[in-house]
């Protein structure tokens, strides 16, 4: 009998696309991920950031039900990745869609024949298939390319072919480890825009990246994961809330230094109550009669009101002093120097 202990493993019961209670996974004496508590809310883009060699592919690959957890557990749609019956594994499968860093692709296949090979593979009615892909080929803007051969393919357009293959079967789920990885600028763009419509699609997206100036504008949810554990891990919105209690970025526009005088402005600028550090920005080419900083400063208004006097006292020809909104970079950086809690 169940008990009220026993989590039910039903969709109707379930509301999170993903959730994981204590999550493990250990080589030998190597912990690549450990004790990894989340929550996914259906529809969310979830960016998962850190660095190599941090369990964001080990996490990854135990969701799309490759890798078993070494202890904890994990349910995906409802359903409990655990359980390794046929039945359960197939029932989770067609939920996810999981796309590799790498990707394998096949000698002499165009376009079309790869994507119905994996329809074939899903067990895809065959009179179903040729609108399908021509569907998908339309989303991930290759009709053009329907028979040219894989190899032909520019990185950007393999991604995308590869992000196609992943939503062949409709799945709820996709799991897309360094999709931008080695994409050029437009390719990065044209992806950032495809997984936001999938997003308005219903889709439940994962997607890990070093490239965290293409998350901020994408992500509804992160996760930042260093050395296996997860650091923090919700809404943007509300760690940026978190962020703006300890950090802030304070923007200067002062009149320009002599260049050797650039050293004992900094020093200055060090030295205001608060302030973390302090950096010259690039020239400001529109303003060259104004030179440009970046203060971190930790503490809340009356903190910003005792800079603003410092900085007065101190004789600094401001121009402007104004707060900065945050991005995933601050956030990445001052989550693992551990100004978050």
């Amino acid at each position: 009998m169940e008990t009220l202990e026993q989590p039910s493993d039903s969709l109707e019961t379930r509301i999170l696309t993903v959730e994981t209670r204590h999550l493990s996974k250990s080589y030998g004496q190597f912990q690549a991920v450990q004790d990894i508590s989340l929550e996914i809310e259906p529809g969310a883009i979830y960016g998962f950031i850190g660095p190599n060699g941090a369990g964001k592919t080990t996490t990854m690959r135990i969701l799309a039900t490759l890798l078993e957890p070494s202890q904890g557990e994990a349910w995906v749609c409802g359903l409990n990745i655990n359980d390794r019956r046929v039945d359960n594994l197939v029932a989770l499968r067609a939920c996810i869609g999981y796309m590799p860093d790498f990707i394998g692709i096949y000698d002499k296949m165009t376009c079309y024949e790869y994507l119905e090979f994996f329809a074939a593979a899903y067990y895809i009615d065959s009179k179903r298939r040729t609108g399908l892909i021509k569907d998908l080929l339309q989303l991930v803007d290759l009709t053009d390319k329907k028979d040219t051969y894989i190899e032909g393919l520019s990185r950007g357009m393999t991604q995308r072919l590869a992000l196609a293959r992943t939503l062949i079967h409709d799945p709820k789920l996709l799991i897309l480890d360094e999709p931008a990885s080695g994409l050029d600028p437009r390719s990065r763009v044209e992806l950032r825009e495809l997984l936001k419509e999938l997003s308005r699609m219903g889709k439940t997206i994962i997607i890990s990246s070093h490239i965290l100036t293409e998350l901020t504008e994408m992500c509804s949810h992160v996760g930042i994961i260093e050395r296996g554990a997860l650091l923090t891990s919700g809404k943007v919105s509300e760690i940026l809330g978190k962020l703006n209690r300890h950090l802030r970025v304070i923007k200067l526009l002062v009149r320009p230094v002599k260049p050797e005088k650039v050293s004992l402005l900094q020093t200055i600028l060090s030295s205001g109550p608060g302030v973390k550090a302090a950096r010259p920005l690039e020239n400001n080419d529109q303003a060259p009669n104004q030179s440009e900083w970046e203060l971190l400063v930790e503490g809340n208004e009356t903190e910003l009101q005792a800079l603003l006097r410092y900085l007065v006292e101190k004789n600094i020809p401001l121009f402007s002093f104004s707060e900065q909104p945050t991005n995933l970079e601050e956030i990445f950086l001052q989550v693992t120097r551990g100004y978050v809690s």
